[in-house]
């Protein structure tokens, strides 16, 4: 396996930022000789010049971890678990996030969409789910299109998938994945039966219908991240809170808290 050079990497990440040389150079206020200069090999960037080429170019933190070892620095950014103590702050944030969204659902999940905390409204949900599915690591895009989840419940399929389709599809375009393109390839592929016409493209509103004990229920969401995160975990872990887009759906929600 070849091992990439920082520059290498560096040029990969200006490339698919659409960036020329000149302009990340001007927005990392340096000469744009000296990013060639980076990106040939023929000068070595400290830790900090890679750190601040790196946050021009939205490079996720896993990925600035790997620049800085390609350049020969200790990585400086560490990666816990949610568990860890010293994320206990963040965790109880988004367990005191997930209860306030009560009686409506809301779940946090990582960067490959897998499920790390849910509040109280999402349990019922889970009643029906197939245990295969259940098993850790419990993935919120298998679990919403596969027959044996919560697929059965979503009355428009079509434009929910495409929904999950654009989101992971951006989301790789930013920062590629091997284990979410193997599950895009699996789940959403372009040539699915259930391909819709067109693809949803918003990430503030996404469009749910979903039928439970004989109602429809009409949902969109919302995505929170941490602001300024320093551990990889965060920077990884968004919340997807569900709000009712009618008063027929708040009430059911509504009633079953009570």
């Amino acid at each position: 396996m070849t091992v990439q050079t920082v520059g290498e990497l560096l040029r990969q990440w200006r490339h698919r930022r659409r960036l020329s040389q000149l302009a990340l150079a001007l927005a990392a206020d340096v000469s744009a000789r000296h990013v060639s200069l980076v990106e040939t090999g023929r000068s070595n960037p400290s830790a900090d010049m890679v750190l601040r080429l790196a946050d021009q170019l939205d490079v996720p933190l896993r990925d600035r971890n790997q620049l800085l070892l390609a350049a020969g620095f200790a990585p400086r950014y560490a990666e816990r678990s949610l568990d860890d103590d010293a994320l206990s702050a963040a965790r109880d944030a988004v367990a005191r996030v997930l209860r306030a969204h009560e009686p409506y659902p809301a779940l946090a999940f990582d960067r490959r969409w897998n499920i790390v905390m849910t509040n109280r409204a999402v349990d019922p949900f889970f009643a029906e789910v197939d245990p295969d599915l259940l098993r850790p690591p419990v993935n919120l895009v298998r679990l919403g299109l596969d027959p044996r989840g919560f697929a059965a419940l979503v009355v428009n399929l079509s434009d929910v998938r495409a929904a999950f389709r654009s989101r992971i599809r951006r989301q790789l375009a930013v920062a590629p994945d091997v284990e979410l393109t193997t599950l895009y390839e699996e789940l959403l592929a372009p040539d699915s039966a259930d391909t819709p016409n067109a693809t949803v493209e918003s990430d503030v509103l996404i469009p749910m219908i979903l039928r439970l004990d004989g109602q429809e229920l009409r949902l969109f969401s919302t995505i929170t991240t941490f602001g300024t995160p320093m551990d990889i975990t965060l920077d990884e872990v968004a919340i997807e809170s569900y709000y009712p887009a009618d008063a027929e759906s708040a009430a059911y929600f509504e009633g079953r808290s009570r």
